[in-house]
């Protein structure tokens, strides 16, 4: 942003409330605060394992949990359901939430995120049906195979991979 969407007036740093936001020069009263996006990352077990599904925008290859926007009033656990039905055409039989990680940085596709995931896992069952529109394969790996990678849904993995071996102990 550039410009004050109240006033027109430019925009310019500010520390406000020990940050560094933008806000207006003319002092209307606007600050562009940058509040982070609710995301929701979903951990798909199925009886043949994890699900990690490859999104078209991403390079061959890349794998990883189910993830979408929180709608507007939508419970989490909610949007979790929702999407493992929309992305994948299964319907949730169990939904525990994991935790949450901040994602403000790279995406693979090169945009910038400033993101708060919430992450569940759901155990579901059924036959797999992608939503063609974001998704083009997927696999199934099975748990004793499953690891985190460097990323906030790859550190939800190792939470929920955690939380699995402490309710075993």
């Amino acid at each position: 942003m550039q410009y004050c969407p109240q006033c027109r007036s430019d925009l310019e740093p500010k520390t406000i409330d020990e940050f560094q936001r933008l806000a207006c020069s003319a002092d209307c009263g606007y600050v562009f605060w940058n509040n982070p996006t609710p995301v929701v990352a979903v951990i798909v077990e199925t009886p043949q394992g994890v699900v990690l599904a490859h999104n078209k925008a991403w390079p061959a290859g890349r794998f990883s949990v189910i993830t979408g926007f929180l709608e507007r009033g939508e419970h989490p656990h909610d949007c979790a359901v929702r999407e493992t039905a929309e992305e994948l055409g299964l319907k949730a039989q169990k939904v525990n939430f994991v935790g949450f990680e901040v994602f403000d940085g790279q995406g693979i596709s090169g945009a910038v995120f400033n993101q708060l995931i919430i992450g569940f896992h759901i155990y579901a069952e059924g036959s797999i049906v992608l939503d063609q529109q974001e998704l083009d394969d997927y696999k199934l790996i099975p748990l004793e195979k499953l690891q985190g990678w460097q990323s906030a849904t790859g550190r939800l993995v190792e939470q929920w991979l955690q939380q699995r071996a402490d309710q075993r102990s």
